[in-house]
């Protein structure tokens, strides 16, 4: 068996540590620094918790929380659909392949262009409404991202439309590399396709959906500012500011980095937070499995 001087690990990890504290400490620091100053320049005054309660107060804050909290309505949606359609990719329906590839398609454009694309089929003259029109639905034609009332809901429709093929291709992957015995025994036992849906394929993925639970929840609090910024600005108003584009319009429009410092670092904390509770949810339910 091979020896080795104890702190020896440590010192190979010691490069890979100090690049992740270089890339990713260093900046929070630096962040949470910030939000305890009136930032002139480079630095400033320390202010305390001015910033904070600044932020807190601030009505505008208050509907970027709440359009933040909503938007993580649609992590149930895209779990739901993902697994259905890889479900049925699994089956191996004629052409899944082509479905597949369709299917991931829009995930790998980039986030800018599928917000102005986005802008252009849901305004009121837009592509959507006239298709409505034409077939005769024209009490359905709404103005989309103009009304304050549905531009919310077409964010999410359009940001469920590209982060599900993450989710299908994700969950795919993991059912092509499962035991297909239990499932043909079920078939052979006359179970239907909702019965080895609930029995034997969620149970199956179950680790793989928390992750990507985890991944599109993160991605609702802290990576949808490109779709906003592109589609609808935040507006009408303020019915689609979310606190990515609350950060933005202080720190770079109002000239305010104190209190968008401040307004980052509960996001921070609010992200923090659900993760941990994610993972302790996790690690109770495989303390339960295995008693």
């Amino acid at each position: 068996m091979l020896r080795t001087r104890p702190w020896v690990p440590y010192a190979y990890l010691a490069p890979a540590v100090a690049l992740i504290g270089l890339v990713f400490a260093y900046p929070v620091a630096r962040v949470i620094d910030f939000s305890t100053r009136l930032i002139r320049g480079d630095s400033g005054p320390f202010v305390g918790r001015l910033n904070y309660e600044l932020v807190l107060e601030d009505p505008t804050f208050h509907a970027a929380l709440k359009h933040s909290a909503i938007l993580l309505l649609t992590v149930p949606v895209l779990v739901a659909i993902a697994l259905l359609v890889s479900v049925l990719l699994y089956d191996r329906v004629r052409g899944w392949r082509v479905y597949r590839s369709v299917f991931f398609l829009p995930y790998i454009l980039a986030v800018p262009v599928v917000g102005i694309v986005a802008s252009y089929i849901f305004t009121r003259n837009g592509a959507l409404n006239d298709i409505l029109h034409q077939v005769g639905l024209e009490r359905l034609a709404v103005d989309w991202i103009g009304s304050s009332r549905y531009a919310l809901l077409t964010l999410m429709i359009v940001i469920v439309w590209r982060e599900v093929g993450f989710g299908i291709i994700v969950f795919l992957a993991r059912l092509l590399t499962m035991n297909e015995e239990a499932i043909e025994a079920a078939r052979i036992d006359g179970a239907g396709w909702w019965a080895r849906l609930r029995y034997i394929i969620v149970p199956e993925l179950r680790g793989t959906m928390e992750f990507y639970a985890v991944v599109a929840g993160i991605t609702m609090l802290a990576w949808v500012f490109a779709y906003v910024f592109t589609l609808t600005k935040g507006g009408p108003g303020t019915a689609t500011t979310v606190i990515e584009l609350y950060i933005y319009n202080q720190g770079l429009r109002n000239s305010l980095p104190g209190m968008a410092s401040a307004a980052a670092v509960i996001l921070l904390a609010f992200t923090t937070v659900l993760i941990t509770i994610l993972f302790w949810l996790r690690a109770r339910a495989r303390e339960e499995e295995v008693a």
